[in-house]
């Protein structure tokens, strides 16, 4: 068998088929039988132009390893491994500062009580006796549904968003999820919100394709039994090492099994089945990190005027998130908007990379657009 990546294939009407070899796609393209085309989360296909001679198919699985910070996503065959995912969580960015990072969910909610809690002590009128103030009304019991909390949901979001997306490029039987623990109803404390995220995931991926849990205490021996390596020591690592392995082995336990035997002589466990990993193209998925449009800024600046904030509109034909191509002496640099400068002497857009590090500041002149903000930044 020949350890070469593979490529999805969707029929004319854009319906999913086995992948097939990159070499046998070229044939195809250099003939007219197909169409080379890449979605949004950078994952190249082709697209047939004619019928295709057969429409079967064999087992497709999805793993999912899911973190704190990151998740890796897996999609493996019986005899190759198709994509691998690499994603950088926005609920929680991991980070070595001792504040919250304010461009995180769990910073963004931060953020906004406190502004709501000034706004609300400005409206007291404490002149007044207390009972007479202008104080918000008593809440009532609103607070005993099963709401998951914004930043595990913007976390499962972007898993969901990516296998939403694969869905349309390979024909997924199966979806494998890795038990992420935390329930501690045993001990009458109730439910982590981090289960909870993880059931409502369940029941959104349930419409994509079946899910089946799987115990993380397992996914050791198969990691080892595929010949993968595990790094633990750092998690924010974006290499296959870190969580895409993991993955890996959580959908290779659709195809492998350690089973227990047992003769008349002996008994013991066994590896039964096969399952081949291949090199497959591995993708960096992150969120530009944006902020909402405020009215202003909270501090003023020099001259008592208040900057306007956030929002993704420029006053140029580019908005924040927009992938785009600028020159340079240097060169040609590729990347995300991320702010803009507007004043009579300066005009510029500043480009940043997918892990949203500056790049540089261009003259919108020298700028051209590539695609069209999808609130994902993509590294492959």
């Amino acid at each position: 068998m020949n350890k070469t990546t593979r490529v999805p294939v969707l029929d004319p009407e854009g319906k999913p088929l086995m992948p097939t070899t990159p070499a046998r796609a070229r044939k195809w393209m250099a003939s007219g039988k197909a169409i080379g085309k890449r979605n949004k989360l950078g994952v190249f296909y082709v697209q047939l132009t004619q019928k295709p001679s057969g429409y079967e198919t064999q087992p497709i699985v999805a793993g999912t390893d899911r973190g704190k910070a990151f998740t890796g996503i897996a999609f493996q065959t019986k005899l190759a491994s198709i994509t691998i995912f690499h994603l950088v969580l926005p609920g929680f960015y991991k980070s070595k500062k001792k504040k919250l990072d304010r461009q995180s969910i769990i910073g963004k909610m931060d953020k906004r009580a406190e502004l709501r809690r000034t706004r609300r002590g400005q409206r007291i009128n404490r002149s007044k006796p207390f009972k007479e103030r202008n104080h918000r009304q008593k809440r009532f019991a609103n607070r005993r549904g099963n709401k998951v909390p914004p930043s595990i949901k913007a976390n499962r979001q972007m898993e969901l968003r990516v296998l939403a997306f694969m869905a349309k490029l390979l024909p997924i039987t199966e979806i494998r999820d890795e038990s992420c623990g935390g329930n501690s109803k045993f001990n009458g404390q109730g439910i982590s919100p981090v289960t909870v995220g993880q059931e409502w995931f369940r029941a959104q991926a349930s419409k994509i394709a079946p899910i089946t849990e799987v115990d993380s205490m397992d996914t050791g021996k198969y990691r080892e039994r595929l010949g993968l390596v595990k790094d633990c020591k750092d998690k924010s690592k974006q290499t296959p090492e870190t969580h895409a392995n993991d993955a890996i082995a959580i959908a290779a336990q659709s195809f492998i099994e350690y089973k227990a035997f047992r003769t008349a002589n002996t008994h013991g466990r066994e590896w039964i089945g096969e399952c081949k990993v291949t090199p497959a193209p591995f993708i960096v998925l992150t969120r530009p990190k944006l902020f909402r449009r405020k009215l202003y800024q909270e501090n003023y600046s020099k001259g008592g005027i208040l900057k306007r904030f956030g929002g993704t509109i420029t006053p140029f034909k580019f908005r924040s998130g927009d992938y785009v191509e600028a020159s340079q002496k240097g060169g040609v640099i590729r990347g995300w908007i991320g702010g803009f400068t507007n004043t009579t002497k300066t005009k510029n857009v500043s480009i940043y990379d997918h892990n949203w590090s500056r790049l540089g500041q261009f003259n919108p002149k020298n700028v051209r657009l590539l695609q069209r903000s999808s609130k994902l930044c993509v590294s492959r």
